[in-house]
């Protein structure tokens, strides 16, 4: 008797592991073939979706045209939805011929957004996940910037350092550059985010290592180190990363936990400037540092400068957030001219002659008054800066971009 149990018990577990390895099987041999997105010769991008019981799919991304909503965050450029058409349960969507670049996307299923199953190349940018893909016609287009070719790579590190200032361990992302072990003395670029953010986003959404990488290689900027911390103060590391835990990531998130910063971006910076000094191959002082951001990065960039006039030779403000004070009115402009403290505090700096002072936007930004604001003020006062402004508003195409420029610029 207990032998035909366990042979009945057998024929089961046989059964249901054939049945598994079947729908397995099925899984992959349905919507596992489809091959999506599809970079055309062309330069067109084809998205295919197996979902025979949908009744509408739908693409978005950044390879669309923008259209422009209001956000808490101000006038941000959304893209639409393209419609894909249904054929044997395959749902198709070709676009525009696009130009060289690194894009995101996500899917609409019968109202549901997902993401695309046949791709596994994703970002996360706050709370948003997306895929990516990248177009690239010819070398050294922007497309084959962003992606990884065969020259020597650098390495990329999270690295816990002491913050005494703001009372905390904290974690930053530190490129190296090939060969750096057989180097020595190495310039250093501070390169920080904007608010959302957090480490890892000039790394995953700004394609920092694969830029730096591939212009080193061609010559086109000095071997350095990028310094990449986190602009959150209090927190100490991204979300998921320290133990605070498996928080939901949002705009701001960090002005809703109960601790609030015992310092600001500005007077913590020493802390991170000590550690790199004293644990990488450095060559110290202000014309072998630079410091640079986007938005808020960018406003982190500028108090910090400011309050260390001696520091920086080089500093990047990319799309910044300029504040003055705590509540200022009006303009910032106004803002600037009624602060004593921070009028003087870019006296100081432009007296130390700060070899490059690099402001750059999109014409479309929500911050480009402000940024307008600052260079009015800078040329009212003689202060030698340099300007860029390229099209489009508050995004990472423009933010790598602006890497891009900035790295070949500094340490000449």
């Amino acid at each position: 008797m207990i032998g035909i149990m366990r042979k009945q018990i057998m024929t089961l577990v046989v059964a249901v592991a054939c049945t598994s390895a079947a729908l397995a099987q099925e899984a992959l041999w349905s919507g596992g073939q489809v091959n999506s997105p599809v970079v055309n010769a062309d330069g067109t991008v084809t998205f295919n979706v197996y979902a025979p019981k949908a009744v509408k799919v739908e693409v978005t991304g950044d390879f669309l045209p923008p259209r422009k909503v209001d956000t808490q965050t101000g006038h941000m450029e959304v893209p639409g939805w393209a419609e894909l058409k249904e054929t044997n349960g395959v749902w198709t969507f070709t676009s525009g011929q696009l130009a060289p670049e690194l894009y995101s996307y996500s899917l609409r299923v019968d109202g549901m957004e997902m993401l695309d199953p046949s791709n596994v190349y994703i970002n996360r940018d706050v709370a948003s996940v997306k895929n990516i893909f990248i177009v690239s016609r010819e070398n050294g287009d922007k497309g084959d910037l962003y992606r990884v070719n065969e020259v020597p790579h650098g390495d990329v590190a999270k690295v816990w350092y002491d913050s005494p200032t703001l009372k905390m361990k904290r974690r930053m992302t530190v490129y190296t550059p090939a060969g750096y072990d057989k180097g020595k003395n190495y310039p250093v670029m501070y390169l920080l985010h904007g608010a959302g953010g957090d480490e890892d986003a000039w790394t995953t959404l700004g394609r920092t290592a694969q830029i730096m990488d591939n212009l080193i290689a061609q010559g086109k900027c000095r071997p350095m180190i990028v310094v990449m911390p986190n602009g959150n103060m209090n927190c100490q590391a991204a979300p998921g990363e320290w133990a605070r835990g498996m928080y939901k990531p949002s705009f701001m998130a960090s002005l809703n936990f109960a601790e609030k910063p015992v310092a600001t971006m500005d007077e913590s910076f020493p802390d991170i400037i000590r550690y790199v000094e004293s644990h990488y191959k450095v060559a110290k002082g202000k014309r072998h540092r630079a410091i640079c951001g986007l938005s808020m990065g960018g406003g982190h960039s500028f108090a910090t400068s400011k309050s260390h006039p001696d520091t920086f030779g080089y500093i990047g403000l990319f799309s910044a957030g300029l504040h003055i004070g705590q509540g200022a009115q009006g303009s910032f402009y106004d803002a600037l001219q009624a602060s004593e403290k921070d009028k003087a505090q870019l006296d100081r700096l432009f007296a130390a002659k700060p070899q490059l002072y690099w402001i750059a936007i999109g014409r479309t930004d929500f911050l480009y008054q402000q940024n307008a604001d600052l260079r009015r003020y800078l040329d009212e006062k003689g202060y030698k800066y340099e300007y860029h402004e390229s099209e489009g508003g508050h995004i990472w195409r423009n933010w790598r971009d602006y890497l891009t420029a900035f790295a070949q610029m500094i340490f000449k």
